[in-house]
């Protein structure tokens, strides 16, 4: 039996940035990916928005953990040089109604501890954004934009710098307790038994499977998985727009709203699909609902401008879900097996908080 100090499961932004901070604080890390590369599973599939923190209820160790990551994320770009801007988020409201649910959203974020939102008058939206319609706005500037793929390397690098290794195609297949140890068994190629002192699930869609594959782990501490597709819409040309704009949250989510990545180029999203088994096509069809929901806050969306562009799934653990469910990070108080550390629901912001998840997880781990 092969034996390791700590085995992080999952090569995504969330195991990277755990497993950097464990071997940064001297931990000897393994990190086991079930895929041949970094980041292929939910971390490649996101709007590489660096997020404010101003929709979550303020008790929520997610909120805590996307104020305190997207400082720390800001200071790793700037450290790392990773390629993203500070671009400002506009939240508009479009009729007199949605004011409230408008100062709502201020007051909340006022709370968090995001304290640079600005009011904006229509006109003074306008000017920001001649293209823009609303009869009142906020403007976030800490919102940004990052080439997620540069921060995935930039993560595994680091670790890597301070001796951390990655096994990929080391699909992780089951586990339990033996002997007092807690020991994970892989398959692929070459197929092993290791015994760890620390075991993190960070496997994102797979994390439920993972955590109920391993034997002494009540099934009451795993929650149900549920998943969240969301389709997005690509225009053809570059948006009229420096920054991303979004509505007023709907119903288990934030609406459809335009982001931009470091080129410029704007893409409309998510609209929200609930489904029984992993896909990633984007149907056509779904384009029609875009178009009015778009041209409440830009009216001269031309017709036919949007394409099927990609999607992504979340991890949820409610269904409907959103900004007001949690993290969930298991420990062995609340499943009782010794090292072990599951993390479910790891949805949006997972992104933004991973430099504090990271930073949390070493913690407990330690």
């Amino acid at each position: 039996m092969e034996e390791a100090d700590c085995i992080v499961v999952g090569a995504g932004v969330v195991g990277l940035a755990i497993a950097r901070e464990l071997a940064r604080s001297g931990r000897e890390v393994l990190i086991v990916e079930a895929e041949s590369a970094v980041g292929t599973g939910v971390s490649s599939r996101n709007s590489e928005v660096i997020h404010a923190g101003i929709y979550y209820p303020t008790g929520l160790v997610k909120t805590h953990l996307c104020t305190e990551g997207r400082v720390q994320l800001y200071a790793f770009c700037a450290d790392y040089r990773i390629p993203h801007r500070r671009c400002g988020k506009i939240l508009v409201a479009t009729t007199d109604h949605e004011i409230a649910k408008l100062e709502a959203i201020k007051a909340q974020g006022n709370a968090n501890g995001v304290d640079d939102l600005r009011w904006l008058s229509a006109a003074e939206a306008c000017a920001l954004e001649p293209e823009l319609t609303c009869v009142r706005a906020l403007l976030s500037p800490s919102t940004g934009i990052i080439d997620s793929h540069a921060f995935i390397l930039a993560l595994q690098g680091d670790a890597e710098s301070h001796g951390a290794m990655v096994a990929f195609q080391t699909p992780v297949v089951g586990g339990g307790i033996e002997n007092g140890r807690l020991v994970i068994e892989t398959g692929g190629a070459d197929p092993m038994r290791i015994a760890a002192r620390t075991v993190v699930n960070a496997a994102g869609l797979g994390a439920q499977h993972l955590a109920l594959a391993i034997k002494g782990v009540p099934a009451e501490t795993v929650p149900l998985l549920h998943l969240a597709k969301g389709n997005y819409f690509a225009l053809a040309t570059r948006a009229p727009f420096s920054h991303l704009i979004y509505p007023m949250p709907v119903a288990g989510g934030l609406g459809v709203h335009l982001t931009l990545d470091l080129a410029g180029r704007a893409r409309f999203g998510p609209d929200v699909e609930w489904i029984d088994a992993i896909d990633y096509s984007v149907d056509p069809a779904r384009c029609a609902s875009f178009y009015p929901a778009i041209r409440a806050y830009w009216p001269n969306l031309p017709d036919g401008a949007l394409a099927p562009d990609y999607c992504g799934i979340r991890p949820k653990i409610e269904r409907p879900g959103g900004s007001t469910t949690d993290f969930m990070i298991a420990g062995p108080q609340t499943h009782g097996l010794p090292g072990l550390f599951n993390l479910f629901g790891i949805e949006s912001p997972g992104l933004t908080a991973s430099l504090a998840i990271g930073r949390l997880l070493a913690s407990l781990a330690n």
